[in-house]
């Protein structure tokens, strides 16, 4: 546990390597330049260089689906899960600082599954030569005990006034909740894919919704 407000917990092996080495067969020649929601729709946009795709429900998504909402307690029903998102990123990619909850009320209306109660980011693949590409949380305190530091899961290379930066290690997860418990965004969950100085890698996306989205947004299984 990173945090207990706003809740942040990491997750080691959170994915297997089978489980990696599928989710990029299945995804390897399906990226597109990733969008930014804003009140003009989803466009590509500079604060976001990356890579995306969301990847079909087979069985192996569907299991880790599963582990996602068993990790929350088992209660919230598989239709209120986004489709799986991929994200690339190469030398220089990057996600500027951003909210993983609506700002805007259009894209959090009941009938398109209210805003995003949680969020977990895995990483999918990192190459050995990474350098930087942290996922930056500014508004966490930074933890005191120096194992954060020696296992390699918090970059303390970083300030800490920044707050707290974690490594991408292939495999493990960062889980935190968006929601204020009246329903409002969290602005202490502001955070950011930093840029990739060297390498690249692979994250995976997993939200999970107040209410249920259609099949036309989840899609079927496979």
């Amino acid at each position: 546990m990173v945090s207990k407000s706003p809740l942040v917990i990491y997750i080691k092996n959170f994915i297997t390597s089978s489980e990696r080495a599928h989710l990029q067969l299945i995804s390897a020649s399906t990226f597109t330049r990733s969008s930014v929601a804003s009140h003009a729709g989803s466009t590509s946009h500079r604060v976001r260089t990356s890579q995306s795709t969301t990847v079909a429900r087979d069985a192996l998504v569907r299991c880790i689906e599963s582990r996602a909402l068993a990790f929350q307690g088992y209660d919230t029903p598989p239709s209120h899960l986004e489709p799986l998102q991929l994200v690339k990123y190469g030398p220089s990619d990057h996600y500027h600082f951003h909210t993983d909850w609506f700002t805007d009320p259009a894209y959090a209306s009941s009938h398109t599954g209210g805003n995003r109660v949680s969020s977990f980011f895995a990483y999918v693949h990192v190459a050995n030569d990474t350098t930087g590409g942290g996922t930056n949380f500014p508004h966490l305190t930074a933890p005191n005990d120096e194992r954060w530091c020696e296992s390699g899961i918090v970059d303390c290379d970083e300030e800490w006034e920044r707050g707290v930066t974690f490594r991408p290690v292939e495999g493990n997860a960062i889980y935190w909740e968006n929601l204020l418990p009246d329903g409002r965004g969290d602005e202490r969950t502001l955070h950011a894919g930093l840029p990739v100085t060297g390498g690249g890698k692979i994250g995976m996306n997993i939200w999970t919704r107040e209410g249920p989205l259609g099949e036309g947004i989840r899609g079927e299984d496979l």
